[in-house]
């Protein structure tokens, strides 16, 4: 572990992400999220720190990841809770040999010394506390402080960050003055249906064409019915029916019903109930004329 002098403070330094994950699809997000990213004129125009946001699974921590890939530069990931602590987020101390007290710095200030990339995974799970010792990082100062060890820490010039929001019930609203850092904001949706199959070939390249099919149709009916249920589940599910398949259960498409039912629940087999009985402003009292249980090929 790498240990750096800070104010007179001996600090060890967290190691970067080992491998960054190549961004498949969709290229406006990874486009903004450079562009977001690009060197100022002078100090008076430092970079922009974007938030991005979608529904869980769709590849948000993935794309911040290949952004720092696609600029060469190392990344780190800090994952954000309710229980992070302002501390948490700069220097924390640990017990060493002998019980002499040693300090640790963060994911994110290890970016910050290095000059990589952070990733504020989750952020929007934190509370205010925690976001208001970042504000000063994420204007023009471009500074954060450790109360712990008693240390002020400039960002390095070639420190970037991103945040990563998921948009449900269990994550905090943040003060204006906090998203008024967090800008702009960049928002990805599901794949299309020819971008969800590169990713799925790409993350399990032993599931046969067919079952990536059936697993594309499914999510693509899925997206169409405003279910969460994304990529991710995706590349679960073809995971799975190969693995089952290979342990006995069958070829790899009629092992997909039952990683349906594994993977996101019984409920899942039939998508179309499953919106109706969903509650939310998309769903209409249409919908019951438009459905039909016999259209479920995924039902048993």
């Amino acid at each position: 572990m790498k240990t750096i002098l800070l104010d007179g403070v001996s600090v060890e330094l967290l190691p970067s992400e080992p491998k960054l994950p190549e961004w498949i699809g969709q290229t406006e997000p990874l486009r903004q999220l450079l562009a977001c990213w690009m060197d100022g004129l002078d100090d008076t125009d430092p970079p922009l720190s974007p938030r991005i946001t979608g529904v869980p699974g769709v590849g948000k921590t993935t794309l911040a990841m290949a952004g720092a890939r696609v600029r060469n530069q190392p990344c780190w990931v800090q994952q954000c809770t309710s229980d992070t602590r302002p501390e948490d987020l700069v220097i924390t101390p640990v017990l060493g040999d002998a019980g002499k007290i040693l300090y640790r710095a963060s994911p994110l200030l290890s970016a910050v010394v290095e000059g990589g990339v952070c990733v504020l995974d989750e952020g929007n799970r934190m509370s205010e506390k925690a976001w208001a010792s970042l504000a000063a990082l994420l204007d023009h100062r471009r500074c954060v402080d450790s109360v712990t060890a008693g240390v002020r820490i400039q960002a390095h010039p070639g420190f970037r960050i991103c945040v990563t929001m998921n948009e449900d019930g269990s994550t905090f609203d943040l003060p204006d003055y906090v998203i008024s850092r967090l800008q702009p904001r960049i928002e990805i949706g599901f794949p299309a249906q020819a971008e969800e199959d590169r990713i799925l070939a790409h993350h399990a390249p032993r599931a046969p064409e067919e079952l990536r099919a059936m697993c594309v149709a499914y999510l693509q009916e899925a997206h169409g019915l405003d279910l969460p249920f994304s990529v991710r589940d995706g590349i679960n599910l073809v995971r799975l029916s190969t693995r089952l398949s290979a342990s006995g259960g069958g070829s790899p498409t009629e092992s997909f019903p039952e990683a349906v039912r594994r993977v996101l629940g019984a409920d899942a087999l039939d998508l179309r109930s499953l919106h109706r009985r969903r509650p939310g402003p998309t769903r209409t009292d249409s919908d019951e004329y438009f459905f039909d249980p016999d259209e479920d090929d995924l039902r048993g």
